[in-house]
């Protein structure tokens, strides 16, 4: 079994400090921009939309989503197709959160948190019909296990949705990965996060027994939602250094490195799978 952490720093940071510079869902990883004028939560929500789509939800399908932050994509699912939502993190103050919110919504009974690490926690086998990984797999060591239990608990004809911020390719990983923009994100922010290659992801779900069924490039669209976060740092400076001297400086440095890279040493896209036998 690949040993993991227990947590991740910067998700045990104050819940607050998130709701400073996130869409009102909390939502934290890319958006979805139809159009010029949409605002950072029409854009979210957008992406929510479309996560459903590439899963083929209708309503009433059992959904597991594996990093599920501070709970957007479960609270939606279930809010709006009635879903029975299981979210997994090791973060424990993400799970309140997410219970309080799922009360005020009142879907308390479609929704259900986990604290700990999907390679570890006992799930039920084949007992979902769609698994979730938005920007997760990158705090996960072993990607050819986390594919192998997405596989395990994913009924005949189930669906795998997997949105990941990349290295273009091999040679670049090579490149950058020792660079020092990429130790501070690493281990200044997140303790542990390892960028592969698309190519490494589609491997490991091809050798887990998973049909690739669609990529979508959503760099351009990642690059958009970084700007709005950097812009509401900037706007909430003051509130968020009041969590930790220095703090806002520190995100803000952190999302300008991440948006640094797009379309030169990084992408992001959005990987989905079918387990088609």
């Amino acid at each position: 079994m690949t040993v993991v952490a227990d947590t991740n720093q910067h998700y045990d940071l104050d819940p607050d400090i998130f709701g400073e510079f996130l869409d009102p869902l909390r939502k934290y990883s890319a958006a979805l921009y139809e159009s010029a004028d949409d605002t950072l939560e029409m854009a979210q929500r957008n992406k929510l939309r479309f996560v459903a789509e590439r899963l083929g939800l209708r309503g009433g399908e059992q959904l597991l989503d594996v990093g599920c932050g501070w709970g957007s994509l479960i609270l939606y699912m279930a809010s709006e197709l009635g879903c029975r939502t299981l979210g997994i993190s090791p973060a424990p103050r993400q799970h309140d959160y997410i219970a309080a919110q799922a009360a005020a919504r009142g879907v308390s009974e479609l929704v259900r948190t986990r604290v700990g690490h999907f390679e570890q926690l006992d799930l039920p086998a084949r007992g979902f019909d769609a698994v979730t990984l938005l920007g997760s797999i990158v705090h996960m060591p072993d990607p050819d296990e986390v594919f192998r239990r997405a596989k395990a608990v994913l009924r005949r004809d189930g669906t795998l949705y997997v949105s990941e911020s990349c290295f273009r390719n091999a040679a670049i990983r090579t490149a950058f990965d020792d660079r020092d923009g990429t130790g501070f994100v690493r281990e200044d922010i997140f303790g542990f996060g390892e960028l592969r290659p698309l190519s490494e992801l589609v491997a490991a779900a091809e050798n887990a027994g998973f049909s690739v069924i669609s990529v979508d490039d959503l760099t351009e669209n990642y690059r958009r939602t970084i700007e709005d976060w950097i812009a509401n740092v900037d706007a909430a400076a003051d509130r968020i250094d009041a969590h930790g001297a220095g703090l806002a400086a520190k995100l803000r440095h952190y999302l300008e490195i991440a948006n640094a890279g797009w379309g030169y040493t990084t992408k992001h896209y959005a990987l989905v799978c079918r387990n088609a036998r």
